[in-house]
């Protein structure tokens, strides 16, 4: 049976950290699909962004792609962000009906608990593909909580700690969750 784990939260907050720790772990992993579509615009000379509708829908193709991608995973998967993010973003530009948003929700189920990573200023750099600033992240974190809850997940606050604490914390919880 494949799990579909999402690691969620604003950037900046530990994600991708904890991604690569769970993979060297030998976890099945998603890595977040924004930060592939920026980097392959880049890559090309454009823009790093298209426009707000554009690059949530490359966002949410893509995620459909890693999600079916790991269809017939056994075991734990692990996805930086997923579809439910970018329903998000689609829903808060109004580019999405409502109905098509709960239909998508519904079809692409994870699991029940979310695991929220908090901003955390000590840890907080900008990068290639991560221009937002750290006020920007506490909003993405404060909206992604908000609306995992809204969709019916049970949102998990990793704790602010290091990548083997927070590794065994997650797991941990999984275990529990059974």
């Amino acid at each position: 049976m494949t799990r579909r784990i999402v690691l969620a939260g604003g950037p900046g907050s530990g994600k991708t950290t904890l991604l690569r720790a769970l993979a060297a772990r030998g976890h099945a992993i998603a890595e977040d699909s924004a930060r592939s579509i920026i980097r392959a615009r880049k890559s090309r000379s454009l823009s790093p962004r298209p426009p707000a509708q554009e690059f949530a829908e490359c966002v949410l193709r893509e995620d459909i792609r890693q999600y079916g991608e790991h269809g017939g995973a056994t075991g734990l998967v692990f996805f930086e962000r997923g579809i439910v993010d970018a329903l998000c973003m689609l829903r808060d530009l109004g580019a999405m009906p409502e109905s098509e948003v709960k239909a998508m929700l519904s079809a692409y189920r994870y699991h029940r608990q979310v695991f929220v990573f908090p901003p955390w200023e000590a840890i907080y750099v900008n990068d290639a593909e991560r221009d937002q600033t750290f006020a920007e992240a506490e909003r993405v974190h404060r909206d992604a909580c908000d609306w995992y809850r809204c969709c019916g997940y049970e949102t998990v606050d990793v704790p602010r700690a290091g990548v083997e604490a927070r590794c065994a914390f997650v797991l941990e919880a999984l275990d529990a969750a059974g």
